[in-house]
């Protein structure tokens, strides 16, 4: 069982990154929907587990449902699939790296961001809708309570409950790529995303499958969710690219680029004084 230390983590992800951006679009929308829908069963899951708990349990249930939700992102790092609150990781630290282009990012995220809505609406109308399992009893009261809960948070908080999210969600990813075990990387995955829901932060694909869900049962309204959508994106790609692409780039990889760049340059300058053609080349 190979185990990575942080600095060759930082390298992988990179090399992971890169390989993300430069997906074919049609590689990148089929595994972006299976993303969305493994995190949507993840999140039905949960609520289906926990929405006749009685309510004396209190955050036990809480924490019940936590524990099952990291099934999804499980699903989607040993299964397969891209999601972009990984990506919002991933991806930009091959940027900070310097090794793929901004348009590349921006391409990746706005693929994904569709791709993964696809999969979690998909989920949320056939299952919890035309199948009834966010729509009747308990189960639908869980799910507009729960939808409700984000959409009354203000701009400016659920921009920072998505950074607080993505913090956690990445740090899962982060860890996932740690080792080369099933089991090490179930492990990794499982406490920082049972951590982020238990805590109550908003990951902007869990919304596309709770809100929706909610509106679809005739609760709430498609431009209250659009206006969820926002901030939690954004926090998401902060809590990503910063807090931990960001941070770790400049522990690990900064030093280690700008002694390369010192390298290549001292090199180049070399080769041009041993050449006196060098300048009419």
């Amino acid at each position: 069982m190979a185990s990575y230390k942080p600095g060759q983590i930082a390298e992988k992800t990179v090399e992971t990154g890169m390989a993300k951006a430069n997906n074919p679009w049609t590689v990148a929308v089929v595994l972006g929907f299976l993303a969305g829908a493994f995190i949507a069963l993840g999140f039905l899951l949960d609520i289906r587990v926990i929405a006749s708990a009685p309510k004396e349990w209190g955050s036990i249930a809480t924490f019940i449902g936590a524990a099952v939700f990291p099934v999804g992102l499980i699903l989607v790092l040993v299964a397969g699939g891209e999601l972009l609150t990984g990506n919002m990781m991933a991806v930009p630290l091959a940027r900070w790296a310097g090794r793929i282009k901004t348009g590349a990012m921006l391409r990746n995220l706005a693929i994904i961001t569709l791709s993964n809505f696809a999969g979690a609406i998909f989920v949320a109308f056939f299952f919890g809708h035309v199948l009834g399992l966010t729509e009747t009893g308990p189960y639908l009261d869980k799910v507009v309570d729960m939808a409700g809960h984000k959409l009354d948070e203000s701009f400016l908080q659920s921009f920072i409950s998505g950074i607080g999210c993505n913090w956690l969600v990445a740090l899962a990813v982060w860890l996932a790529y740690s080792t080369d075990s099933i089991g090490g990387k179930i492990m990794g995955i499982w406490f920082p995303t049972m951590a982020f829901v238990a805590i109550g932060f908003q990951h902007v694909v869990a919304n596309m499958f709770l809100i929706p869900a909610a509106i679809f049962a005739g609760h709430f309204s498609w431009a209250a969710y659009v206006m969820n959508f926002i901030p939690v994106w954004l926090g998401n790609l902060v809590g990503g690219s910063l807090f931990v692409a960001g941070a770790y780039w400049l522990a690990y990889l900064k030093k280690t680029q700008a002694k390369v760049h010192s390298m290549n340059e001292s090199q180049t300058t070399s080769s041009v004084a041993s050449n006196p053609l060098s300048d009419h080349a």
